[in-house]
């Protein structure tokens, strides 16, 4: 199935030069002059090297023909994350090397989507967003106006992003799995 470009989403497999690949960061650039485009780090999945392509926006892509399972995320294990198949209750661990770039958007018990290629699971799709706590996080100094470009802070699954100031340590916040960027108080 062909898809454009700007269509791929962190998690996606692709289909490219001949070999199968997954999406492992996306940025859409839209320059002062010229086209927009979007920006796609993917990894082989055969041989792992990695590429970084740039897309026109009426480029396609050939999404790869994988069978999707709607799988939950029970915990980690090693190195590997445990997830149990929801229909047979099975359970399928997923190396920690496979979901580098998603798993600080897993918490136990989040439902995601896992790709199988020829009965091998492959890698997972995430929810576009997902709710996760703030666990660290400067506090508001009197005077500060909102207008600032935020502060950093660290959520409960280690991740690091940008929030607004109004944001306090203890609060859930939504985050987009694409982007890893802060999206508003759950």
């Amino acid at each position: 199935m062909k898809i454009s470009a700007f269509d791929a989403r962190v998690g996606n497999l692709v289909e490219h030069r001949g070999k199968l690949w997954r999406v492992l960061k996306k940025n859409h650039v839209k320059p002062g002059k010229g086209g927009a485009f979007v920006q796609l780090e993917m990894k082989c999945i055969g041989d792992g090297t990695k590429l970084n392509e740039r897309f026109r926006s009426e480029d396609k892509l050939e999404k790869a023909h994988v069978e999707s399972k709607q799988m939950q995320y029970l915990y980690l294990d090693g190195q590997d994350y445990i997830f149990m198949d929801n229909e047979t209750y099975e359970q399928r661990p997923l190396s920690a090397e496979d979901l580098a770039e998603q798993s600080p958007y897993l918490l136990p018990n989040t439902d995601v989507q896992i790709n199988f290629y020829h009965d091998q699971p492959i890698g997972i799709e995430l929810p576009t967003s997902v709710v996760l706590e703030v666990v660290d996080t400067e506090g508001v100094v009197k005077g500060q106006t909102a207008s600032g470009s935020g502060k950093p802070a660290v959520l409960e699954t280690g991740l690091k992003v940008m929030v607004p100031i109004f944001v306090n340590a203890g609060e859930k916040i939504k985050v987009n799995t694409d982007t890893g960027e802060y999206m508003e108080r759950a």
